[in-house]
C-alpha cells in the first residue's frame, strides 16, 4: 500500500500537502512554457481554479514563447489572470522592469505583478535588495499595483527577510504548512509542483490563497 501511496504521489494523483490546503477557499495556478498548450476551456470548465499567473518574462530580453498565447486565452476563458517576472542578476532592476512592462499589457482587473525571486544566495545582498526596489517601483507605478514576491525559504531569509515589510509574500513550500519568521503573513501558497487538472497534459504549480473567497474578491477583483 505504501508503494502505491508513493508512485500516486510522484505521478500528481495525490499529494500529501493536499490535506494541509484544503481548507483554503480560493485556488490558482501557475504556468509556463513547462506546460506546453493548455485547453483553456476545459481548464476553467473545471471549477476548480479563481485564479492563474502566468510567466510572462525573465532577465531583460526573455519572453516564454506560451506567454502571449497563454495570457489571451486565459482572459478568455473567464479566469482572474496576472503574470510573473524571473529576477535575475544579469540585469538592472529598471532594465527588467522595462521589459515587463512591455510585455505585459496594463489590462483591467488583473492581478498584481509577481517578481520570482529564485536566485543564488551569494550575491550582494545590499546591491539585490536595491535592484528589487527599483524593478518594483517601476512596475507599481506602471500598471498602479505594488507586486507581490514569490520566495522559496533560502530567497526569503537571504533577501527578503527584515525588509519589504509591506509587500505581499508567495511562498513555496511542497513539504508542509508554510511558516514564515516572526509571524509574517503569507498571501500565497505553492503546495504543490505537481499536480494533475483536466486541460494540462503536464504536471503544474497549485496554489492557494490566504483567505475566504470573499476577501479574495475584494482583494483582487475590481
Amino acid at each position: 500500500m505504501m508503494i502505491i501511496a508513493v508512485f500516486l504521489e510522484f505521478k500528481g494523483y495525490i499529494w500529501h500537502n493536499s490535506l494541509f490546503a484544503s481548507r483554503y477557499e480560493v485556488k490558482g495556478i501557475d504556468v509556463a512554457r513547462y506546460q506546453g498548450d493548455i485547453d483553456w476551456p476545459k481548464l476553467q470548465g473545471t471549477g476548480r481554479f479563481q485564479f492563474v499567473y502566468i510567466k510572462a518574462t525573465e532577465g531583460r530580453d526573455w519572453i516564454d514563447p506560451y506567454y502571449k498565447d497563454n495570457w489571451t486565452e486565459a482572459k478568455a476563458s473567464g479566469l482572474l489572470i496576472g503574470a510573473y517576472h524571473f529576477f535575475t542578476t544579469q540585469s538592472t532592476g529598471v532594465q527588467q522592469a522595462d521589459h515587463f512592462i512591455a510585455t505585459v499589457p496594463n489590462d483591467a482587473n488583473m492581478l498584481p505583478p509577481v517578481i520570482d525571486i529564485e536566485i543564488a544566495l551569494d550575491k550582494d545582498v545590499s546591491r539585490i535588495r536595491q535592484e528589487l526596489t527599483d524593478l518594483s517601483s517601476r512596475l507599481e507605478r506602471h500598471y498602479g499595483q505594488r507586486p507581490m514576491l514569490y520566495v522559496t525559504y533560502a530567497t526569503y531569509k537571504t533577501y527578503i527577510a527584515g525588509s519589504f515589510e509591506d509587500y505581499r509574500i508567495w511562498i513555496r513550500d511542497i513539504v508542509k504548512h508554510p511558516n514564515l519568521k516572526k509571524g509574517r503573513q503569507w498571501e500565497f501558497w505553492q503546495y504543490s509542483n505537481r499536480g494533475r487538472t483536466d486541460g494540462i497534459d503536464a504536471y503544474v504549480d497549485l496554489n492557494v490563497y490566504n483567505g475566504s473567497l470573499e476577501q479574495f474578491d475584494a482583494a483582487y477583483r475590481k
